[in-house]
């Protein structure tokens, strides 16, 4: 098939299935087919449909709202550095993915443009706040969507739409033009069906600009080509048991010990170990620190609206979230800065003697959309809720480590259940071989949700 013939097909999907799953947001077909008629498609994902999660990334001439009503009329003035490369690999952008307003969510269900429908059970979360790509890819409108992770935003959706969601050791990924993105805690990649396809984009994006402040080291071959090795015997530790204290589901913490078992069975020393990390500490330093930057970044979309925020322009909790962004002294920030330093190194510092460390994505399978609501302004009881939901996903930001969403087992209900690996820094090498290794194991390629591109 032509570039422009898959964009046909993809454009029939997208209209199909959009109006159930409301997963795109931003239609851009007349932009895409003048770029294939424009321009040369060159690359190794030459001509294959994309869909951009619409918060943070941009895409010149594209809308950047962040699912806000104070930017609902913005557009991209330039590339973000990873957008770049992905235009150069021949991606084919042809729309934008619905997230929650700013992303502070692990729900995908902002005012502005409603809730996005998980294609394994209309009434659930696909999660957030990548939820919009991981619906579209889920649901196969897209082999491959854009994503970011401040606090799970990858690795949820994954875990709740049956994908791999991989994200990177801070650093992996340039955030350019902004210089820095929450000290290194929000890494972008993506959401895929196969670990193939999610290393072979991780070689399209990775690699530091000059003067990055993170910058893990590169390995000497493609991710790609890495993800097909087979592992050497590795030392492997897992725990279901939350940092945060609560309830773990029991099927989800059944489909940790599975994994735990398979991999000993593949030969790998497997061993159960308590995570240790005080998570109201640390998650209180963490959100004030991302209230924060998020009040400095609406300072900066001031340029592009031509206007303060109000109060009226956001939903009432990220008008919570920049009261107390603005609220916090400078020194308190410092201190707070310094708290997520200290936490990141006490939890690689735990982590350390294992080659990889398995555990829960998230406590639970996918709720009911409307059981994380953000129309209330207690922005102290929903990051407690928050904390409790992320305990397992947001260390891996914190620390700065590498962690990766497989969707290795399903409940009862047939809904999937994504089992996380955390590795080194630097050492998505590592992980990407486990769950090639798991894929062939466990192959999940053929699970389709009953809402799908291939459903009658």
């Amino acid at each position: 098939m032509s570039p422009a013939e898959l964009l046909e097909v993809a454009i029939g999907i997208v209209e199909r299935l959009n109006p159930r799953l409301n997963a795109v947001v931003h239609k851009l077909y007349d932009f895409a087919r003048a770029r294939l008629r424009e321009s040369k498609i060159d690359g190794p994902f030459a001509g294959v449909p994309y869909l951009l999660k619409d918060l943070v990334t941009m895409w010149e001439g594209t809308p950047h709202t962040n699912a806000t009503a104070y930017m609902r009329n913005v557009v991209s003035r330039t590339d973000s550095e990873a957008m770049r490369r992905v235009r150069a690999a021949g991606f084919v952008l042809f729309g934008k993915t619905n997230s929650p307003e700013n992303g502070w969510a692990l729900t995908t269900e902002p005012v502005l443009y409603g809730a996005t429908h998980n294609p394994w059970a209309w009434e659930l979360t696909p999660g957030g706040s990548s939820g919009g790509s991981a619906a579209a890819v889920a649901s196969g409108m897209v082999p491959i969507a854009e994503g970011g992770d401040g606090a799970g935003s990858i690795r949820v959706p994954a875990a709740h739409c049956g994908l791999v969601g991989l994200k990177p050791s801070r650093g992996r990924v340039p955030t350019a033009p902004i210089g820095d993105m929450w000290y290194g805690g929000i890494v972008n990649l993506c959401v895929s069906r196969t670990v193939r396809d999610t290393a072979a984009y991780l070689d399209v994006v990775a690699g530091a600009l000059p003067g990055d402040p993170y910058t893990p080291k590169a390995p000497h071959e493609t991710w790609r080509s890495l993800a097909r090795r087979s592992t050497s015997r590795l030392r492997i530790g897992f725990g279901t048991a939350s940092p945060a204290g609560g309830d773990v589901h029991p099927e989800v913490a059944d489909a940790v010990r599975r994994a735990a078992q398979q991999l000993e069975q593949m030969g790998h020393i497997v061993e159960e170990h308590a995570l240790h990390l005080d998570v109201p500490t640390v998650w209180r330093a963490y959100a004030r620190m991302a209230a924060v930057q998020t009040a400095h970044a609406f300072e900066l979309q001031e340029r592009l609206v031509g206007r303060p925020v109000g109060r009226d322009d956001v939903e009432p909790m990220t008008w919570a979230i920049l009261e107390r962004g603005r609220s916090v002294r400078g020194v308190d920030h410092a201190h707070d800065v310094e708290k997520i330093r200290i936490a990141g190194r006490t939890i690689a510092t735990d982590l350390a003697p294992y080659d990889a460390f398995v555990t829960p994505v998230i406590r639970e399978p996918p709720l009911p959309l409307g059981a994380r609501p953000m129309n209330h302004s207690d922005l102290d009881r929903y990051n407690a809720q928050f904390a409790s939901d992320a305990a397992f996903a947001f260390p891996l930001n914190v620390a700065g480590l590498p962690g990766i969403s497989l969707p290795l087992y399903e409940t009862a209900g047939q809904l999937p259940i994504g089992v996380q690996i955390a590795g080194r820094y630097g050492d998505e090498a590592t992980l990407l071989r486990l769950a090639t290794a798991l894929e062939e194991a466990l192959p999940w390629r053929e699970r389709r949700p009953p809402i799908h591109a291939l459903s009658t």
